[in-house]
């Protein structure tokens, strides 16, 4: 057995420390909103909860706007995601080929505009001529690909051996076939890691239906998210009669914000666990191949 130095226990201590420091936050907003005003006042910081009142999660449920922002989140997270990953892998495929006509100048135009952008007035004249406005395109279809994600697929494709397409293309298959039967299988890794970070891209998207959306029936649960912490009071000032008669008029603000997080935080979170042995090789593969 190899000896425990002392550098190794304090090393140790300290990222034990940090992942408490880093995990604690969550964990009271989690117990938070199961929790009530009177727990608040009698325990200050909450490490465990007095009670288990679910009164915030009712709350927020009963508010239709909630939980047609968490059908539009998915909706967008999973249409969005296919379309990231459809032009995104097209894109890197065919700028991974050294033989591609004009690549290098495709290459550095992707690359320029990760440096340099048209401003905000002309993206919103562009959005609003091709009458994107109250759409839930707008979400999709102007980020349909990130320039940087785009270079580290492109990177980890690159590493692919061409011994593979070339007995492809003696059996007599195109650059399509070659793409989806051969180099999609072979890049699991890298696609489950884009995959990972176009999906919550589009989860916690925000600015862009804040600046296009006017219509509240297709706001995103961020967006609700976002409106209902900053306007929570008045919100729960304009409660109905039915909701009333529920038994939520005396519910926590606190715990109703706390809850909202949680919502907003567990469906993409769920997702990790099927791409996390994927991450990491994934990552490094696709950003030291230049």
């Amino acid at each position: 057995m190899k000896r425990i130095s002392i550098s190794n226990i304090v090393i140790s201590l300290v990222l034990g420390l940090l992942a408490v420091v880093a995990v604690f936050p969550f964990y009271q907003t989690l117990v938070l909103s199961f929790s009530t005003i009177l727990d608040k006042k009698s325990a200050g910081v909450l490490i465990f909860p007095k009670s288990f009142d679910i009164s915030a999660y009712r709350y927020i449920f009963l508010q239709g706007k909630v939980t047609n922002g968490l059908l539009i989140s998915i909706v967008v997270t999973v249409l969005g995601t296919m379309v990231n990953m459809a032009v995104t892998t097209a894109g890197a495929y065919a700028l991974s080929k050294k033989t591609m006509p004009g690549r290098n100048v495709i290459f550095t135009l992707v690359i320029f505009t990760m440096f340099f952008s048209g401003g905000l007035i002309p993206y919103y004249l562009t959005i609003q001529g091709l009458h994107l406005q109250n759409n839930l395109l707008v979400m999709i279809l102007p980020t349909a690909v990130n320039a940087f994600y785009l270079i580290l697929m492109k990177n980890f494709f690159s590493t692919i051996s061409p011994a593979l397409e070339e007995s492809a293309k003696i059996d007599g298959a195109n650059d399509l076939s070659i793409l989806v039967r051969i180099v999609v299988p072979v890049s699991l890794p890298i696609m489950a890691t884009i995959t990972l970070f176009y999906a919550v891209d589009r989860w916690n998207e925000w600015w862009l239906p804040m600046l296009f959306i006017n219509n509240t029936s297709l706001q995103p649960l961020q967006l609700v998210l976002r409106d209902a912490i900053t306007n929570l009071s008045q919100t729960m000032n304009s409660t109905t009669g039915s909701q009333l008669a529920a038994g939520v008029q005396n519910v926590y603000a606190d715990s109703v914000k706390s809850a909202m997080i949680v919502v907003s935080a567990v469906p993409i979170l769920l997702v990790y666990p099927f791409v996390q042995k994927y991450f990491n090789a994934g990552i490094m593969i696709g950003s030291v191949k230049g």
